[in-house]
């Protein structure tokens, strides 16, 4: 099958008079279950809608956003696969220079805060069209939220982008819901778009009597949560008390004199309507339009999804507010059938080089009981401790690996996802097979730090547990293998001393670091929270963070190799070498290091 039309011609050639659904993206146009456009694309013309793509429109006007016309239903935009502004900028808020999404890497292909600027340029081109936002911009940006490159508080995304529908989460229910809905009663739409799972639309103050007495959760207000921390933190304890999918009751947060109507997330899918999804008839290719390549696609190209959400609640992590806690895993057999039609292409070498998800060892795992449907609200089943209702085998990753070894012309298979260290000790023989035979060169971790100041925080494990996983890896590990950590510098809690201590671990354990991430908050995070407040939003605890620029390159220069504080694995820490060349500074118990 062909990819999705992207020109008035390539409309024409397929017999139409006009698309039913145009789709506008801020990355390039590539047909993979890995790029979100592509994804609705597919679940849209399964369901016999024409569907059509504008990618990456020049936004100095309004004739790109016009090309293939005005739809019959709706125009569905997103920024893509990343949220536009942190595409654009770093954590010291310089401009990027190049963009994985776009032909040959190019930057400055889409706008910043893409979806406030897509969305009215639509409106101004083509009046009262439908519009509906999506992506992961979108869905982070559906409260009132802290934005890290304006230092401020902004309202949720509606009020600024003139659409009639935000979509939150993976959005293939809500969006089939939508295009039914509109399709069946375009003249009543506004009313009929309301109640969607998934979704947020904007009310009239005059409804607000009606919701609440509907049982729906009052947030304090924009004007609120921008003029208080303490209202700001309540409004996302409360939001994220009501995440879950099971038992999530709609939010309200003024904003004016109009209010935010937010549904609860879209059910988690079942294992037959995710292998639907993955398993729709996807050419894995970027347009023939495009002269160059898109990096992005290269590195997913050979690999395989197997897996969506996340239970590790990392509060530094969008995941929560995204895919969400439930895990949804594909059926052995359909990951099979996708890597047979892997193996079946010309260019295919044997390898495929990922089967995995957000986090590689978490498919086929879940609660095992229906607490997490009936009224389970940890944000995490891992951290403190693990919860004693999950399921921790993990061997159902094992059987997936050797299902998909067994289709002919697959010769090798790694696995390039992330992996929950602590959640991978506590099943040996999913971890011995991991190292021994699913592991290429380098295995990806997350341990992100050691203070335990810090990782509380964080939500995350004890550095004990990455001192255990570090020597059951190096006891597995047979052949040239290195772990390669993600470690985080500069967030909430940590201050110079704690990064001493992260040093101090990794000299004593002979780990090199290639790359060390200076923490960005990003909107509808638990760090992003604390870093905006200086206050946990859970506990109300103070919570130091490390705020200038010259404090926060300090810190991330201690472990950056080829800066101004170079080390060695194993050598000696002097601290007060340290502090001549860095200066006094303080950490957050006011010590003097």
């Amino acid at each position: 099958m062909a990819l999705l039309p992207m020109t008035a011609e390539e409309v024409r050639a397929r017999g139409w008079d006009r698309c039913d659904v145009v789709l506008v993206t801020g990355d390039a146009y590539v047909d993979h279950p890995s790029f979100g456009a592509a994804v609705i694309g597919r679940v849209l013309e399964a369901d016999g809608y024409r569907v059509g793509v504008i990618a990456q429109p020049d936004w100095r006007g309004t004739a790109d956003f016009m090309r293939l016309g005005r739809p019959r239903l709706f125009f569905g935009v997103t920024s893509g696969n990343i949220d536009s502004m942190l595409h654009h900028y770093t954590a010291a808020r310089k401009l990027r220079r190049d963009d994985p999404y776009s032909p040959g890497g190019r930057h400055g292909l889409r706008p910043n805060r893409a979806l406030i600027v897509y969305a009215n340029l639509l409106r101004q081109a083509y009046g009262d069209v439908p519009i509906v936002l999506g992506g992961i911009e979108a869905s982070l940006r559906r409260l009132a939220h802290y934005d890290y490159w304006d230092d401020a508080v902004r309202r949720p995304l509606l009020f600024d982008a003139k659409a009639d529908i935000l979509v939150f989460g993976m959005g293939e229910t809500a969006v089939r819901s939508i295009a039914r809905t509109i399709d069946s009663s375009p003249a009543g739409r506004e009313g009929a778009l309301r109640d969607i799972p998934g979704t947020a639309v904007i009310v009239g103050k005059a409804e607000i009597g009606a919701l609440r007495g509907a049982g729906c959760v009052a947030l304090p207000s924009f004007e609120e949560a921008a003029g208080s921390k303490q209202s700001f933190n309540r409004a996302f304890a409360l939001a994220t008390a009501e995440a879950n999918p099971h038992f999530g009751k709609r939010l309200l947060q003024g904003c004016g004199d109009r209010w935010l109507l937010a549904n609860p997330p879209a059910r988690p899918l079942t294992t037959e309507e995710l292998d639907r999804v993955h398993e729709l008839p996807y050419e894995r290719a970027a347009h023939p339009s495009y002269g160059e390549p898109v990096p992005a696609l290269e590195t997913v190209r050979w690999s395989i999804v197997a897996h969506r959400g996340c239970y590790g609640g990392c509060s530094f992590c969008t995941l929560y507010f995204h895919q969400g806690p439930v895990i949804q895993s594909r059926s052995i057999g359909s990951v099979v059938r996708e890597a047979a039609a892997l193996a079946a292409r010309r260019d295919f070498k044997g390898t495929i080089t990922d089967v995995g998800g957000p986090t590689a060892n978490m498919y086929g795992t879940n609660c095992r009981s229906d607490r997490r449907a009936r009224d389970c609200r940890r944000r995490s089943c891992l951290a403190p401790r693990v919860c004693d209702n999950l399921k921790t085998d993990q061997f159902e990753s094992v059987r997936l690996w050797r299902a998909v070894l067994a289709v002919p012309g697959v010769k090798k298979l790694y696995v390039a996802s992330g992996v929950r260290h602590d959640l991978a000790l506590l099943d040996d023989r999913y971890l011995r097979n991991l190292v021994r035979e699913r592991t290429g060169g380098h295995l990806k971790i997350a341990p992100e730090h050691v203070s335990p100041r810090v990782l509380r925080l964080m939500n995350k494990p004890g550095a004990e547990t990455f001192a255990e996983f570090l020597d059951a890896f190096r006891s597995y590990s047979a052949r040239e293998q290195y772990l390669v950590p993600y470690l985080i510098s500069g967030h909430p809690g940590c201050g110079y001393g704690d990064m001493l201590e992260l040093r101090e671990f990794l000299q004593a354990n002979g780990i090199r670091v290639e790359q060390v991430q200076d923490f960005i908050p990003l909107p509808m995070t638990a760090s992003a929270a604390m870093y905006h407040t200086g206050r946990d939003p859970f506990s109300g605890d103070k919570v130091y963070v490390e705020r200038d620029p010259a404090g926060k390159q300090r810190q991330r220069r201690l472990l950056t190799p080829g800066g101004n504080e170079q080390w060695e694995p194993g050598g000696p820490v002097d601290r007060q070498r340290m502090a001549k060349r860095s200066g006094p500074v303080r950490d957050p118990g006011g010590r003097r290091r």
